[in-house]
C-alpha cells in the first residue's frame, strides 16, 4: 500500500500544481506575479 501512495503521489501533485497555474493564468493573475518578483529581486540587491 506504501508504494502504491508513493508511486502515484508525485504525479498528482504535478497535475495539482499544473491546474493551479492555468487557474491563475485564467484569473490574470501573471502580471501581479511578476510585478512581485521584481519587487524581490530589487530588495535582494539592494536597489528597491
Amino acid at each position: 500500500m506504501k508504494r502504491r501512495l508513493a508511486r502515484f503521489f508525485p504525479p498528482l501533485l504535478a497535475a495539482a500544481g499544473a491546474v493551479f497555474m492555468i487557474t491563475g493564468i485564467y484569473r490574470g493573475e501573471i502580471a501581479v506575479v511578476l510585478r512581485k518578483a521584481i519587487n524581490i529581486c530589487l530588495e535582494c540587491i539592494g536597489i528597491g
